[in-house]
């Protein structure tokens, strides 16, 4: 009797996982194992399972994206320079791996300062209302503080602009997966903006 019932709570279990896997993969955001096996988990679920939802909304980022800045620099002879693109994502993500207790500002305060900004401004880097101004200062005083912390050309001189980009790159699919996603980066280049002058006198050091 006790091998029977357990038996029985054995299959019972393995049905109750596989029914719950089949709907998560139906209302999922498209990915590699519900596109491999779609077929079977529509006829598992429809029509008596379907759900009219779906477990994201929108569906999470599939994507790196990585914020870069450059500056141009006066410096003490008068002269101007442009530097070269700076990573600062790169940077937030060598200054986290291995660090078991990594600082807020490094883990949120340049993601969500370019979130800030594209949220408040249109597709062509027009600023929306108040909001997307203030999200230009926000995210301009991140990136001076970080060039006059990091980059020796900024700590040599005064800056004068910045400006900023993003490089946004598809995470690929699994080796085994047969879907078709581009892998060449894409640029989001921002106008040139002016620091202002307690900014570049390194008010924000």
């Amino acid at each position: 009797y006790q091998v029977a019932a357990a038996l029985a709570v054995a299959v019972v279990a393995v049905g109750v996982g596989v029914h719950l896997l089949m709907v998560f993969l139906s209302v999922a955001p498209p990915n590699a194992v519900s596109k491999q096996h779609g077929k079977a988990v529509e006829a598992w679920v429809f029509p008596e399972f379907e759900q009219n939802w779906k477990l994201f909304a929108p569906n999470p980022l599939q994507q790196n994206i990585a914020v870069q800045v450059r500056a141009e620099v006066r410096m003490k002879d008068g002269g101007l320079i442009t530097t070269g693109w700076t990573d600062l994502s790169a940077q937030d993500g060598a200054a986290i791996h291995g660090n078991l207790a990594p600082s807020h500002a490094q883990q949120n305060e340049l993601r969500r300062g370019w979130d800030f900004l594209t949220a408040t401004h249109t597709d062509d880097n027009r600023p929306v209302g108040m909001r997307g101004a203030l999200s230009e200062d926000y995210l301009r005083r991140i990136v001076v503080l970080r060039l006059y912390r990091t980059d020796p050309t900024s700590r040599d001189g005064v800056i004068q602009r910045v400006q900023v980009r993003s490089r946004t790159t598809n995470v690929q699919p699994p080796s085994w997966s047969d879907e078709q996603v581009p892998d060449k980066p894409y640029y989001r280049e921002l106008p040139w903006w002016t620091v202002r002058a307690d900014e570049a006198a390194g008010g924000v050091r």
